[in-house]
């Protein structure tokens, strides 16, 4: 029996990839044509929300591309999340591990508790606190990409909690550099460390890394900075099945209910692409291995899927909400991010005066 794969998905899935075509140009030219960045500090996945909505809100999208749409939310956002693992190097953590795992788990409890806290004096729903939390602790966009089908999120709460995370972000990679030296007084450790923790997207880290570099002369806070960023990003794998079983536990539950139905399982998909990229490294990398361009190939193929897949993701929810939905969330969202951001900044600060001061000496 041969299976067929369904027409009426194509449609949907097509405009899904225009729409990150023409996000990834319009970011291009904004940030590196007008203002002359060697790379956008902005997600091409944010333009894509962006103009999905606006189209979505100005157009009635037809029938016909929605089905495929919600494929590629549903779908495609997990492959690309497996994708995603390609990027990872664990091995080269080791170097900062001491300072930095510490660091990022310190910094997630807090923010964690801080949002449990507010949720309670600001009555948001809990989907909503849920994806603002992961977001503040782990990876921004991509781990309210990856939590929202596994809580049952709105569309509309998914695009909330994405413009929330990228509205500080971009104010923190912008003023974080500056602060994190004159704070620090330009130790690029510290710096850099300070930057990859308090900061939400990977994107933004980089950027901020490389503010710091072009301003105070320091590749090394730009290296640190990345490096404690991918650690962090590492914590998803740990994070989505953690909140996928505290979320369901609150729930009323068939008697079918397990945790094995509740698990993510395109998390192993993620860990298998971790181990896969070390082992090819260290096969074709570490030697004079006459494939070591195709691996290297393969790789950059590998990530750039994982960005396609993810942008494709994130337009199609902007093409699937209506902006209706997000303004009768109100500013209470806007508060919780807020003080996630000024409590994870803090935090940071505190763990590395505490743990930095440990290490060094």
């Amino acid at each position: 029996m041969k299976l067929k794969f369904p027409i009426n998905l194509i449609p949907g899935i097509i405009l899904a990839f225009v729409l990150y075509s023409f996000s990834e140009g319009i970011n291009n030219f904004i940030s590196i044509a007008i203002f002359g960045y060697e790379k956008s500090p902005i997600s091409t996945a944010m333009f894509a929300i962006i103009i999905g909505l606006t189209l979505s809100n100005i157009f009635k999208i037809r029938k016909g591309f929605l089905i495929g749409l919600d494929f590629t939310q549903k779908y495609i956002l997990k492959l690309g999340i497996i994708c995603l693992g390609i990027q990872l190097k664990p091995f080269e953590f080791l170097k900062f591990g001491t300072i930095a795992i510490p660091l990022i788990i310190i910094c997630i409890i807090s923010v964690l508790i801080a949002i449990k806290l507010l949720i309670k004096k600001l009555k948001i729903s809990r989907r909503m606190s849920y994806l603002i939390a992961i977001g503040s602790t782990v990876c921004g966009t991509t781990a309210i990409m990856a939590t929202g089908p596994i809580i049952k999120a709105k569309k509309s709460e998914i695009a909330y909690a994405v413009a929330n995370m990228t509205v500080f972000g971009i104010i923190a990679m912008l003023f974080y550099p500056y602060f994190a030296n004159y704070y620090f007084e330009g130790d690029p450790l510290f710096s850099g460390l300070f930057l990859g923790t308090a900061i939400h997207e990977t994107a933004q880290v980089a950027a901020a890394g490389l503010i710091y570099d072009q301003q105070f002369n320091s590749p090394e806070t730009l290296n640190i900075a990345t490096v404690t960023k991918l650690i962090r990003n590492t914590f998803l794998v740990i994070m989505i099945p953690l909140f996928a079983y505290l979320y369901n536990r609150g729930q009323k539950q068939s008697k079918n209910y397990s945790l094995i139905k509740i698990f993510p399982y395109f998390v192993l998909g993620f860990i298998a692409f971790i181990i896969i990229r070390n082992g090819g490294d260290y096969i074709f990398l570490n030697s004079n291995n006459s494939n070591k361009e195709v691996w290297i190939e393969f790789v950059s193929v590998i990530k750039f899927s994982a960005k396609v897949f993810l942008t494709m993701a994130m337009g199609a929810i902007g093409l699937s909400t209506n902006l209706k939905d997000l303004r009768s969330m109100g500013y209470k969202p806007f508060i919780v991010g807020f003080i996630s951001l000024l409590t994870v900044g803090i935090v940071s600060l505190s763990a590395i005066e505490f743990f930095g001061s440990l290490v060094i000496n």
